[in-house]
């Protein structure tokens, strides 16, 4: 009896595990978004530094050998047209001046002397010429003089920014020895290699953004033209050297950058954010939101852009929603819990 009672049991009990089965569903929560219809560009990018165009920066050598007296100026300091960076100590090249102008003074009152005896009848024409040439000798000397005191003086040839400073005060500064470079933040440029496949796409004149990092996500801090490609293929890294402006101080001299350059544009394509494409197997799939429901859906994709990337496959359509947070995992078909859009 006790076995019959308990086979009984069980054969009245289970419907009722059936139907609790039946009941239990996943419900995940996701955030959705709406598959767009948009213009898409594919990209040539390469890696490349900040760098002083030709007519845009100076780099400043020493003309004159001496000691480093004073350093008046910072790196990343801006600087005007004129102003003093950095001054050798001078104390011989002011005393070589002062006599100069000294032997200048005493020349020109001996050629006037000579000049003034001259219209009395009181000295020879030779006399005349010998104070004449007494004072053109002291001015050349009172020149050079001059300029060797100028040459301690270390000037900004230009208005911009001190990119990079090269002395110390205190320290022996030898002639053509390198002191500093100035910079114009708005005249700077990006040389970058291309790969010379998409080298071969590019044009002076085109597009081209300048990212700090690489990703999907990340935004350019500039936008700039390409100035110029090289003829030359670099046989080591079969790349192409390119040149591209960058706008007004963007970025600084020596900083390591991405480039984007566009190479051609799609309009009217089904795109997706990135994270919204599931890769298993070597199927991709999206998941579309249908009811609260979220069913996969087989894809191929196409152009990857600013985040968003194309999408082809039956039953994709513009405004349809799709999962973006939360799609990884997800079972081929689930209750969703849209938590945000």
């Amino acid at each position: 009896m006790k076995s019959v009672f308990l086979i009984a049991a069980t054969i009245l009990l289970a419907p009722l595990h059936a139907e609790d089965e039946k009941k239990v569903e996943t419900n995940v929560a996701v955030q959705v978004t709406k598959i767009v219809k948009t213009t898409l560009h594919a990209y040539a990018s390469g890696y490349g530094t900040i760098e002083t165009s030709p007519t845009g920066g100076a780099r400043l050598a020493a003309a004159s050998a001496g000691l480093v007296q004073k350093v008046l100026v910072a790196e990343g300091a801006k600087v005007a047209k004129g102003d003093l960076l950095v001054q050798l100590d001078a104390r011989a090249a002011d005393a070589a001046v002062a006599k100069a102008r000294a032997s200048v003074s005493a020349a020109e009152k001996a050629h006037a002397r000579q000049l003034a005896m001259k219209s009395a009848g009181g000295t020879s024409e030779r006399s005349l010429l010998e104070a004449a040439a007494a004072l053109a000798l002291a001015q050349g000397d009172l020149a050079t003089a001059e300029l060797a005191q100028t040459q301690l003086s270390i000037r900004a040839p230009l208005a911009g920014v001190v990119g990079r400073l090269a002395v110390r005060p205190g320290e022996w500064l030898d002639l053509g020895k390198d002191v500093a470079e100035i910079v114009n933040p708005a005249d700077l440029i990006v040389t970058a290699q291309i790969a010379s496949a998409d080298a071969a796409l590019l044009r002076s004149g085109v597009e081209a953004f300048v990212f700090a990092k690489l990703g999907e996500s990340e935004k350019p801090f500039s936008q700039g033209k390409v100035l110029s490609l090289s003829p030359l293929i670099a046989k080591d890294s079969d790349s192409v050297t390119i040149r591209v402006s960058l706008g007004a101080e963007a970025g600084r001299p020596g900083q390591l950058v991405l480039v984007r350059i566009v190479t051609s544009s799609k309009e009217g394509c089904l795109a997706v954010p990135v994270e919204s494409v599931i890769k298993a197997d070597e199927q991709e799939t999206i998941s579309v939101v249908v009811g609260g429901v979220a069913k996969q859906k087989p894809v191929k994709t196409g152009l990857s852009d600013r985040g968003l990337i194309e999408v082809f496959g039956e039953g994709i359509t513009e405004g349809a929603d799709v999962v973006t947070t939360g799609a990884y995992g997800l079972p081929k078909e689930t209750k969703v819990n849209i938590l945000a859009r």
